[in-house]
């Protein structure tokens, strides 16, 4: 229409601040850095453009950051301590090699009998793959337990049972160090290591997932019950490894980034001479199986 014609000629930013806008419909939390990562994938625009785009039209992201308490479980040995195997390299070049674990507090509201509001909380037990950062089983639970633990655990060792020599990292918190969880690491053939005491650097990848989830889904609205709380979490891990691309993955999201490493390597393998190819197996996509309560 003549209207929009006139716009964009009096304002030649006006296409890419309708592409913004969109993308922000969806990922109101994406800065600078990941819309234009996102923009680059099909037009070629230069980083600072977008910067300027943003601030000139008052597009920064609104979300505020927020301290949010960190459940302490260490309690001292109480069982086996493993070495600290990881030291902070978190670095590796196939998935499902390098697991990292911890427990995070979420607090939510309820009516008691006589009408009143009380705090409660709930615990959120992820295991994320360190080769792109993706939660590859999860539990949510109002008490912090190892049942919790383990039924995240029992589904990430079936996930990662399609490797040899796996690490499976953590703090030194109590649940982690009890003979139930130590022996079914060994059981698998999984090699356990451990952050040193009161250290969290050692496992800062694990850190970054819950500021993120924390900043992004957490801090911008109150819940008033266990399963509304629940079901966000559900939503926005989904959400996280299928839609939330990351500028260390080449701007793809956690799954996107797996599935396209899996794909470069099938055609690395059939590419070579054709009277060597070598037998593959046919690994499952579960790239939707991830995602586990």
């Amino acid at each position: 229409m003549y209207w929009q014609r006139k716009e964009k000629e009096e304002n030649p930013d006006a296409e890419i601040i309708e592409k913004i806008l969109e993308i922000r419909k969806n990922h109101e939390d994406w800065g600078c850095k990941r819309i234009h990562g996102y923009l680059s994938k099909t037009m070629k625009i230069n980083i600072k453009k977008v910067h300027r785009i943003i601030k000139e039209n008052s597009l920064q992201v609104k979300t505020y950051h927020k301290k949010n308490g960190k459940l302490n479980t260490y309690k001292g040995t109480v069982g086996k301590v493993a070495d600290n195997i990881i030291n902070r390299n978190f670095k590796t070049d196939k998935a499902h090699k390098k697991i990292t674990t911890d427990t995070t507090e979420f607090k939510y509201y309820e009516k008691d009998k006589s009408g009143n509001y009380q705090i409660n909380k709930a615990y959120l037990n992820p295991f994320l793959d360190m080769f792109n950062s993706e939660i590859i089983s999860y539990s949510i639970n109002k008490r912090p337990n190892y049942k919790a633990v383990e039924e995240a655990l029992d589904k990430a060792i079936e996930i990662t049972k399609d490797q040899k020599e796996v690490i499976y990292h953590s703090d030194q918190g109590r649940l982690y160090q009890i003979p139930r969880y130590v022996n079914t690491l060994k059981e698998n053939g999984i090699t356990q290591s451990m952050s040193r005491k009161g250290n969290c650097l050692d496992n800062s990848i694990m850190e970054n997932f819950f500021s993120i989830i924390k900043q992004e889904m957490y801090n911008k609205k109150v819940f008033y019950s266990f399963e509304e709380l629940e079901q966000a979490i559900i939503e926005y891990i989904y959400y996280y490894n299928h839609k939330r691309i990351k500028e260390k993955l080449n701007f793809m999201s956690p799954v996107e980034y797996r599935l396209n490493n899996e794909k470069n390597k099938k055609g690395a393998k059939f590419n070579k001479s054709p009277f060597s190819i070598e037998k593959g197996s046919t690994n499952k996509n579960h790239a939707n199986s991830y995602v586990c309560r």
